[in-house]
């Protein structure tokens, strides 16, 4: 598997990040994150995760 076969779900982000997981929903939820539905579930893949972090580097 490579990293772009990839993906975590919302609760596994919140874990890695420290954060709770509506704030992972509300980066969803204002297109923050990108992420794919698969049932009732999201999936962030690898590459949008580096990305969303990139974006959140300070200067």
């Amino acid at each position: 598997m490579t990293s772009k076969d990839e993906f975590y779900t919302a609760e596994e982000l919140a874990t890695k990040l420290k954060l709770n997981i509506m704030t992972i929903y509300r980066y969803i939820k204002a297109g923050k994150l990108k992420v794919h539905k698969i049932g009732k579930e999201y999936r962030i893949g690898r590459t949008e995760f580096d990305r969303f972090i990139n974006s959140t580097k300070t200067k």
